[in-house]
């Protein structure tokens, strides 16, 4: 029943998924001068009561186990609002950018898998999205409020993100709970869209994102200066779009240069300023804080492409993101599970070698950050496709890191990851972790080892096996000091884990 002062977050809603074994957090607004202050809250047996505070409320129910469905009802004494269809199980949120945020029916073979979805899924796995809205306009409210819980169902899942569908599939059949998903997500967003702009200026290199911003945003004589050059933007931009998609039906090969030169040359992502989707700060604002701090689990996030144009930050830039989160969910020990980058490159395009800094960040953050997790996970990258369509595997390994991580199980989560090195006579003895059993060597060879001297001139290696241990070397390093493996944007996968998981990305010269 809808109420015209009594509100709760849009986040809640029919057929919610809330969150088993925590106190349930429940929030909201109240419009006008109550007549009676005290708001009161119920679910199953389990009553609370709060009063409201400057026109908002909150309260928290007492842990609940798996369970349902239930009711809730949310009163104070003259407008009730009911939710039904409630079940009590696992919440995470999805963030990142496009590829977390890449639909289901967009991925490999999802159009099929949005077809046939299993009845029996049909309630154990819910999503909520919440909707993209990068500034505060005048119908932000109404939007946010037409927002619900989805079922899993043919006429739903297609627009859920295609990782997240997975993961949370994997979750709710290895544990037998129903599984809810919080999607938070938008494509070209860095990881300083995401995070405040108070976190954000604590330090001087996350400053930079803000920095550059007024930089640009001062180009402009005002706001409203602003808002024609992005009505201008806008209607050029769905002009080019349309350019682009003829060329590439005509001819999904045709290279990126001579598209532009037909089309002409892209100016995306338009004028920066306060209604841009990527300014810093901003997404943090309208999406992230919206359902801050619906009770969870933890995190997934599949972001960092975005920041290639400064990966020498991005390990600073995860680690805000990571603290600014978990403190606004009001827990450091929240879960957060990563997706390192895949191997990628476009066609024509040099390889700068900054995806791999990327990966490394995104390793030494999880190596250094408690309760965090990491799917590895090169092999899964196109070459000249920055949105992979590959989904199921990203979600599965990332339900791994989750059984092991979270659930306590002993399940093989990992590839192998490089631990420490012995510098022998002509070669380099190396040590890894999760490669007790030994490696899987998928193609003819190892491809994508390199080694240096104390020059740190790198060329290219052979590597040889021994059990769990790997010696590289190179006729032409006499005295080898440094290896790397992967240190390239795109390029083969050649060595696994005995359980088909990769190794990840490394280099030993780092703190050199």
């Amino acid at each position: 029943m809808s109420s015209q002062n009594l509100k709760a977050a849009a986040v809640f809603s029919n057929h919610m998924v809330l969150q088993r074994d925590k106190s349930i957090c429940i929030w909201g607004t109240y419009k006008s001068e109550p007549t009676n202050n005290v708001i009161t809250i119920e679910l199953a047996s389990n009553k609370t009561k709060t009063t409201i505070h400057e026109g908002t409320w909150s309260a928290e129910l007492p842990p609940m186990q798996a369970g349902g469905p239930y009711i809730m009802t949310i009163t104070d004494g003259i407008e009730t609002i009911t939710y039904t269809d409630i079940m009590i199980g696992e919440v995470w949120l999805a963030g990142g950018q496009s590829n977390m945020e890449l639909k289901l029916q967009d991925s490999k073979n999802g159009k099929e898998v949005v077809a046939s979805v299993d009845p029996a899924l049909s309630s154990k796995i819910r999503f909520y999205n919440v909707p993209q809205q990068s500034y505060f306009s005048k119908d932000f409210y109404t939007v946010e409020e037409a927002t619900s819980w989805e079922l899993c169902t043919p006429e739903t899942c297609g627009t859920w993100s295609a990782v997240a569908y997975y993961f949370e599939k994997n979750l709710a059949t290895t544990l037998d709970v129903t599984v809810g998903i919080i999607g938070c997500n938008w494509g070209g967003t860095s990881a300083s869209v995401w995070t405040s702009k108070e976190y954000l200026e604590k330090d001087e290199d996350s400053r930079t994102y803000l920095d550059e911003y007024e930089k640009e945003y001062s180009q402009f004589n005002s706001y409203e200066e602003y808002c024609s050059a992005v009505e201008e933007y806008d209607a050029w931009y769905a002009i080019w779009q349309k350019k682009v998609e003829d060329l590439y039906a005509t001819d999904p090969d045709i290279l990126w240069s001579k598209v532009q030169e037909i089309a002409g040359m892209n100016r995306w992502p338009g004028p920066i300023g306060p209604k841009a989707f990527f300014r810093p700060g901003g997404l943090y604002e309208t999406m992230l804080s919206r359902v801050s701090p619906y009770t969870l689990r933890g995190f997934i996030y599949y972001q960092g492409e975005q920041d290639d144009c400064k990966p020498t930050i991005y390990g600073k830039m995860l680690r805000l993101l990571i603290s600014q989160w978990r403190n606004d969910w009001k827990d450091d020990t929240l879960p957060f599970l990563l997706v390192q980058l895949p191997m990628f490159i476009n066609q024509e395009e040099e390889d700068k070698k900054n995806w791999p800094q990327i990966r490394e960040h995104q390793m030494i953050t999880h190596q250094t950050i408690k309760n965090t997790g990491i799917a590895v996970i090169p092999d899964l990258g196109e070459y000249n496709n920055i949105h992979p369509l590959e989904k199921e595997e990203v979600g599965r390994r990332l339900a791994l890191q989750a059984f092991y991580h979270v659930y306590g199980m002993e399940v093989p989560a990992y590839g192998p990851i490089y631990k420490n090195r012995i510098i022998r006579e002509n070669s380099i003895e190396l040590h890894f972790e999760h490669a007790n059993d030994g490696f899987l060597v998928k193609g003819n060879s190892i491809i994508g080892f390199e080694i240096a001297g104390a020059n740190k001139e790198y060329v290219s290696a052979t590597a040889t096996i021994e059990g769990n241990r790997i010696y590289v070397s190179s006729d032409e390093v006499t005295k080898p000091r440094y290896v790397r493996y992967n240190w390239t944007n795109y390029g083969p996968v050649t060595l696994y884990g005995k359980n088909g998981i990769p190794m990840s990305t490394f280099r030993t010269d780092r703190d050199a």
